[in-house]
């Protein structure tokens, strides 16, 4: 059975507190810059993408934890949480929208892990982002792709290309205070992530995945890129988190996030770039693996 979740709105602010919490700095989110995008389509600040895939995997996490006692395998024994999404349309601050989340579908026997699958509406009918979120054995996205040799990454600068290679090299340190105002700003419920009485520390996968755009934006930023002039948004996000490692991340952890690209995709679309990320925690081991497309709106 389908469910709904209605009358869901994001509102400036909950854009503001996004963006600061993963030093995300498109224009198309910042309410003074927004008007300074060459073309920009929406008329408005946009939420960010991140912003609206924490909201759908929050509600799945809650379905997850009100569900009877054995309606589905343990999800402990299933390592890693995939999120394979689609961006066809764009949530300006203000408009309302509607959640729709399908029956969740047990693949455990064949392989495949649990799967639930999304699609987040405006409420004109206007599809937002569609796609599905998934617990696995073996991560779906970028397995075996993982940058190989890599340096003591804790040695380097910040925003450094990492030496004999093209990648770019951005760290971060977690902190409750941003994973909290990040939750609120997804319309969550910070305890759910985060409360001191009952020592809960659980920073959500997505904001530590999130913490990708400023990599990216520092990348290009770096390298010249005109942001309002040729703009970009998010296309398409495949990404494998692995569940154990960041069930233990801790406030003050160091997070190295390697950016690899832009790729080539094969389609010879000049207006896609395809990134690949990496987060990886005390140096060397993995957190997460991220296919990320954009698309340009200018070229």
């Amino acid at each position: 059975m389908s469910r709904h979740l209605n009358g869901l709105r994001f509102d400036q602010l909950h854009v503001d507190v996004a963006r600061n919490t993963t030093d995300d700095f498109n224009p198309f989110h910042d309410p003074k810059r927004w008007r300074a995008v060459r073309g920009n389509p929406f008329g408005s600040t946009i939420v960010l993408g991140f912003q609206t895939e924490f909201l759908v995997s929050d509600r799945i996490e809650r379905r997850h934890r009100g569900m009877p006692a054995a309606p589905l395998p343990d999800r402990s024994r299933l390592r890693f949480t995939n999120y394979d999404f689609k961006f066809v349309g764009a949530l300006r601050p203000g408009e309302c929208c509607d959640l729709e989340l399908r029956k969740t579908v047990d693949k455990t026997a064949d392989g495949k892990g649990l799967s639930t699958r999304a699609i987040l509406r405006k409420d004109d009918g206007s599809p937002v982002l569609m796609g599905t979120q998934s617990e696995t054995d073996r991560p779906r996205f970028l397995d075996g792709s993982i940058p190989a040799a890599l340096p003591d990454l804790s040695a380097l600068p910040d925003r450094a290309v990492i030496p004999g290679t093209q990648l770019f090299l951005k760290r971060k340190f977690l902190t409750t205070s941003n994973g909290k105002n990040f939750v609120l700003a997804g319309l969550g419920l910070q305890q759910d992530y985060f409360d001191e009485l009952d020592e809960l520390v659980s920073f959500p996968p997505l904001f530590t995945v999130g913490l990708s755009s400023c990599a990216l934006l520092e990348r290009a930023w770096q390298a010249g890129y005109d942001f309002e002039a040729d703009p970009v948004v998010y296309a398409t996000h495949q990404i494998s988190v692995d569940r154990q490692r960041q069930s233990g991340l801790r406030s003050n952890d160091r997070l190295h996030l390697v950016v690899d690209g832009p790729k080539a995709d094969g389609s010879g679309n000049a207006a896609v770039q395809t990134y690949h990320v990496f987060g990886l925690v005390t140096a060397e081991r993995l957190l997460f693996a991220a296919r990320l497309q954009l698309a340009r709106l200018t070229f």
